[in-house]
Order: C-alpha cells, then sequence, then structure tokens
C-alpha cells in the first residue's frame, strides 16, 4: 500500500466514515483525542491483534484500503466522487532490437545439459570430480602461468607516478599502438620485402578489450543490416553473434577435415560468385568480408603460405576485405609455421586490404586482462580507409581497455633490452613444448579409444575428435555424446553443433589440452571406458 492508502486506512479505524478528502483532518483529530492501545500478537500473545470495525467505504477509499497498485494525484475528480484518485496500470520497457538479436550458440546449447551436473565426485558418489576439456582458458588449471616480463611491466606501471590511473586515448595510448604498429611491421620482415614490405603505424591500430573486442569493433565498422559475412564451419561461434547482432547475415563455408581443416575454397567461391550474381541488378556488394580464423579454434589447424595466398587471390578478385582473427599467433608446434594474412597480402601487392584481430591473452597468458587490437593493412587503393576512420569513431564509445593493462604492451612486443628478449622468447619457447607434449598425450590417448579418430592439431588449443557413430549402441550425435559423457563420466567437452556442424553429417567434439598432464590421462581413461561401455 502507498503512504496516502495507509494515512487513510488508519484513519477509519473507530471512527465514523467522513466522506471525502477534506475530512481527513478531522478524523485525525478525533484519532489524536481517543488514543487506542498499541495490541499486537508478540507484546500481548493472548490478545489478538486489534481488526477495524465493518464500515461501509466510498468507492474511492475502498480503492485506496485494498489495491496497493493506486496513487493519489492532482487528477480531477472522478464519477464517484473521489478527488485525484486513480489506478495506476503497470508497464515495461522493451529489449532493444539488437539485444534481441543476440544469441550464442553455446550458451544455448551447452547450459541446459550443464545446469544439472555435479562438479564434486563425492557428491555424485561415484568420486568422479568433474573434468573440463572445454574451456578455452589456458590459465584454467593453474598449471600455466602468465609471462613474467607482462607481470613485471604491470608491477613496475603500479609502482610510477600516477600508476597508469588516468583516461587515455580512445584508440589506446601512444605506447603500446607504436609498439603493435612495430611487431605486426617486423612480422613481414624477410616475407614481403620493398614497394611490398609490411608497413604498419600506430595509426592503423586500435588497442581494444581482448581480442573478442576488437572483432566486435572491427565487425560493426565493417557490417550493416544488409550485409554478409563469410566464416568458417567449423567456427568460433562468436563471428556470428556479433555479426547477427547487427542485423547481418552469416554464410558459412565449410573447412575439410580430411584436408587438416583447411578452408574449402571452391566453396568459397562458389558463395562469391553466388553473391555477385544475386546483387548485380541492383548493384553494390552484399558481402562485406571473409573471416579467417589462423590458427584455428576449433580446429588446432595452421594454414600454410600457399593456401593463405589462394584465399587473398579469392578475395582480391571480388573485390572482398579479409578479416584475420589471428589472437593465437605462432602458438604452433609440429613444424608448422604460422603465417600472418597481412604479410601475404602484402607480398601479393597489396591487392586486398586485411584487418587484423589480435592480442596478448592466449599467447602470453592473460586472457582475463582482456588485451586485444585490430590492425587495418588497406590495400594499394585504400578500400577499407572509411572502415577503419568508423572504427575509430565507435572506438570512442567505450574509451578503449584499461590504461592500466596497455602498459604491458610494449614490454613483451618490444622488449627495451636483450634480457627481457631472452627471457621472453625463453618463456614462449617452453610454454609451446609444453602444450605440443600435452596435445600429443591427449590426442594419442583418445585416438585409441574405440569410435574415436583425432584430426591432430598444429596449433593453437585445441584438437577435434571425430565420432564414428556406427561403432556405438546409444549415440545418435555429438550433443547426445556431450550429454552422457557428462553424465557418466562427468567429464565437460564441446560438440560440434556448437560451432556449426548441425546436421552436417561430421560428428565431432572439441577438447582443449591446456589440463596438467594427470589430469588429460584421467580424462582420456574416463573417456576409454565410455566408449567401450556404449559400443556395439
Amino acid at each position: 500500500m502507498n503512504s496516502a492508502g495507509a494515512s487513510v486506512g488508519m484513519s477509519l479505524l473507530g471512527s465514523n466514515v467522513v466522506d471525502g478528502l477534506d475530512g481527513l483532518d478531522e478524523l485525525r483529530k478525533r484519532d489524536d483525542a481517543n488514543p487506542t492501545p498499541t495490541t499486537s500478537a508478540s507484546s500481548s500473545p493472548s490478545l489478538p491483534p486489534a481488526s477495524p470495525p465493518a464500515v461501509d467505504l466510498p468507492p474511492c477509499f475502498a480503492q485506496l484500503h485494498g489495491t496497493a497498485a493506486s496513487s493519489v494525484s492532482s487528477a480531477p475528480d472522478d464519477a464517484s466522487g473521489c478527488k485525484g484518485v486513480k489506478e495506476e496500470k503497470a508497464w515495461t520497457a522493451p529489449a532493444s532490437r539488437k539485444s534481441l538479436r543476440t544469441h550464442n550458440p553455446i550458451r544455448a546449447l551447452v547450459d541446459p545439459i550443464m545446469a544439472s551436473s555435479i562438479e564434486s565426485g563425492k557428491e555424485r558418489g561415484d568420486g568422479k570430480d568433474q573434468i573440463s576439456l572445454a574451456l578455452g582458458d589456458p590459465t584454467a588449471y593453474g598449471n600455466l602461468p602468465p609471462c613474467p616480463a607482462i607481470v613485471s611491466a604491470i608491477t613496475d606501471a603500479l609502482r610510477s607516478p600516477g600508476m597508469a590511473a588516468g583516461y587515455v586515448n580512445a584508440c589506446g595510448t601512444p605506447e603500446a599502438r607504436a609498439a603493435i604498429a612495430r611487431h605486426h611491421s617486423n612480422l613481414g620482415k624477410g616475407e614481403a620485402v620493398g614497394e611490398n614490405a609490411v608497413q604498419i603505424t600506430a595509426d592503423d591500430v586500435i588497442v581494444a578489450n581482448g581480442a573478442s573486442g576488437a572483432l566486435e569493433l572491427a565487425l560493426t565498422a565493417l557490417l550493416d543490416e544488409d550485409s554478409l559475412l563469410l566464416v568458417p564451419r567449423p567456427g568460433f561461434p562468436l563471428y556470428e553473434v556479433i555479426a547477427q547482432s547487427h542485423g547481418a547475415t552469416v554464410v558459412h563455408y565449410d573447412l575439410l577435415p580430411d584436408q587438416g581443416w583447411q578452408c574449402d575454397l571452391d566453396h568459397i567461391e562458389s558463395i562469391l560468385r553466388g553473391e555477385e550474381q544475386r546483387t548485380a541488378p541492383v548493384g553494390g556488394k552484399v558481402v562485406r568480408g571473409i573471416l579467417v580464423n589462423n590458427p584455428s579454434n576449433p580446429t588446432g589447424a595452421v594454414y600454410g603460405d600457399e593456401h593463405l595466398a589462394k584465399i587473398v587471390a579469392l578475395a582480391e578478385r571480388y573485390r572482398v576485405p579479409i578479416v584475420a582473427d589471428e589472437i593465437y599467433g605462432d602458438m604452433t608446434f609440429g613444424g608448422a609455421v604460422f603465417h600472418p594474412m597481412a604479410n601475404v597480402a602484402a607480398r601479393m601487392g597489396y591487392g586486398v586490404p586485411i584487418i587484423t584481430a589480435s592480442g596478448l591473452g592466449k599467447q602470453y597468458l592473460v586472457p582475463g586482462w582482456r588485451l586485444g587490437w585490430i590492425v587495418f593493412q588497406d590495400s594499394r587503393h585504400g578500400a577499407i580507409d572509411e572502415v577503419k576512420k568508423g572504427a575509430q569513431r565507435l572506438a570512442q564509445v567505450v574509451l578503449g581497455a584499461s590504461h592500466l593493462a596497455q602498459r604491458a604492451i610494449p614490454a613483451v612486443l618490444n622488449p627495451s633490452d636483450e634480457a627481457d628478449m631472452a627471457l621472453i622468447a625463453a618463456w614462449k619457447n617452453e610454454l609451446y613444448a609444453t602444450i605440443e607434449k600435452q596435445a600429443t598425450l591427449l590426442c594419442g590417448l583418445l585416438d585409441e579409444c574405440h569410435g574415436l579418430s583425432v584430426i591432430f592439431p598444429e596449433g593453437a588449443m585445441y584438437a577435434m575428435v571425430k565420432i564414428d557413430l556406427q561403432q556405438f549402441d546409444d549415440i545418435y550425435d555429438d550433443v547426445s555424446f556431450m550429454r552422457l559423457l557428462l553424465e557418466e563420466e562427468n567429464i565437460v567437452v564441446l560438440p560440434g553443433q556448437a560451432f556449426g556442424l548441425a546436421d552436417e553429417g561430421t560428428h565431432v567434439f572439441r577438447v582443449v589440452f591446456c589440463a596438467p598432464e594427470e589430469v588429460l590421462r584421467t580424462a582420456a581413461e574416463r573417456i576409454g571406458s565410455f566408449c567401450v561401455r556404449h559400443r556395439k
């Protein structure tokens, strides 16, 4: 009840009803002259709480006394003669169209399955504590510490005057942007020389909140509601989430599992050719970009120079920019070599603009620090100059990444002395060797399981495991495999449907191999037992 209704209700107790609100003061004076002793069930257990006598209330008083959603205002008298009384109607604010278009397929698929899971083996009653091979966070188990140089950089910043506490340019600090520009220019040395050398400037760089934030910024500047974005299948779902939130349409191009998950170039060209013909009568290109993820999440594929050159040639033929998600950078093993897409495009004469998203999170094991960036390498025609300016304007909305965190960027990308450079190089070599060892261990064990075969990765932190459904009795797709594995063995993996492989005839699940070796062994042993138990 609101305050007006409470006052009216109390004034009616033990009193005759006085018509109209003008009589309230008179009623209040009578109550003050004849106070009623306070009685409650708690203070006098033998006496029940006092109840007001039955009275005939005018319509307006009955409304105030019994309806909490009523209010008193300066509205004109209603037909019953009540002054200023009106019923308040409930109302809601609608969600924006963008928010309603935002849908994460991993969360939609996995959360309902995980909702009833129990992490503790003791609570389950079988002693099987939950082991997650699903989370793409290399720091989750604590066995892979961050790069010492990046930690020292933040410690030094906190000890410095001002402690990096103030605002900075929305596109990033000058030092961070310059370091990123030098780093990406240096990545091109030896691959593109002379007039085709990679020459990135600080103005080509925007620092963002992680590589995810960088991708969101880049795609927001690139896409409109009537545009298309080509993304890989299987692929990281964030691309689709961002594009569809803006009303753009995603078209999947296939990755070929039997060819190490390389891009299906024929499929890409068929999409581009079809869209070019479809939009020719109205003019203008609907396809705004081709997204290429290298090294790949979820497949662990690393693309060779020749394969990337074919993608660039396709993009140049159809005049489509390439968005290169290279967050894992040189995190490769097994002899694979990382080739930045921008280097390939530069060597081929700058015919295609490249928008590169990268960051420190995965390569230096600080994903929670949210340190990413985008780099614009335009074509010789200046094809994405307006897109870059648009992204710079959009950066003003969030005012960039943390000033403190940005202090780490120059420290690791462009160390000030040779000792720091040697320390970082040694740390990265040890990290990559550890990840390769763990990948070899887990993938080897899973490849021996009944009905499973592993497509061995060459980089990143992931591998895809194929499920031969013909070898199992009661497993009909990758989601049912995941659900039963969680129920019976308390092991979490991500089904291929979470990465766009629904109803495509290829049933796989993704594993992350960053956990300690003993955890990986236990997980593989449980998965092996599960597969034997469900074999035909």
